[in-house]
């Protein structure tokens, strides 16, 4: 869903959504304004066509504008720490390191997060889109990443290690596996800005820090 905000024959403002209809579900890919009318009328909008839906935000931590609205509406923030990589990640031996295959997709699953919207049932039904990786420790799943696979610069959608295997290294043998897949394109990823331990394991393997992102999530009221 694509569209533009104008004054009289001005544009001053263009909007970008991902939109999922059967799942209620939208989320912000761009959003390109100077004005605050212009992020009135995009929320407004979404009121309008979209009641009910869960929505998405990841923009710069300056951007004021959108981030007046959207407190206004009572939308969930999050402060994001985005890391770039950028330097040459170190030689990981990844014995215990395996692609997710039918044999580990129920134990997969039943470890995922799934407080969010690539639950891994859905990850699973699109292995088109992501690599997926799993720590195996005497036949049981301990950990796994998911990281997106089209497009030159990918992003691990998700990282977790069992608390009980934690500080072993799988975490570092995840993401050089994802590394090494990768490989040559480009990748960054969002940690939240506290989680110490996250940002220590990235910049270990070559990412540096950059700006901060604010990550929102607002659902849209519903008509009923």
């Amino acid at each position: 869903c694509v569209f533009g905000v104008y004054h009289e024959e001005t544009l001053i403002g263009l909007f970008a959504f991902l939109v999922i209809r059967d799942e209620q579900y939208a989320e912000m890919l761009a959003g390109l304004s100077h004005e605050k009318s212009a992020y009135l009328e995009a929320l407004q909008y979404l009121e309008q066509h979209f009641p009910g839906y869960g929505v998405d935000f990841v923009f710069n931590s300056g951007n004021c504008l959108l981030r007046e609205q959207l407190n206004l509406r009572k939308a969930d923030f999050e402060l994001q720490q985005k890391m770039v990589l950028e330097f040459p990640a170190p030689k990981i031996d990844t014995t215990g390191i395996v692609p997710l295959s039918d044999q580990y997709a129920e134990q997969y699953c039943a470890i995922h997060n799934k407080d969010m919207y690539w639950t891994g049932e859905k990850v699973v039904q699109a292995q088109d889109r992501f690599h997926t990786f799993l720590a195996i420790r005497d036949g049981r799943v301990v950990g796994y990443i998911d990281v997106t696979r089209t497009f030159k610069e990918n992003e691990p959608f998700d990282l977790l290690v069992l608390e009980e295997y934690r500080r072993m290294g799988y975490g570092r043998k995840l993401l050089a596996k994802a590394l090494e897949a990768n490989a040559p394109n480009a990748m960054s990823v969002l940690v939240d800005a506290d989680n110490v331990p996250a940002i220590r394991l990235y910049a270990s393997m070559g990412f540096a820090k950059k700006q901060n992102i604010l990550t929102a999530h607002w659902t849209v009221p519903s008509s009923e």
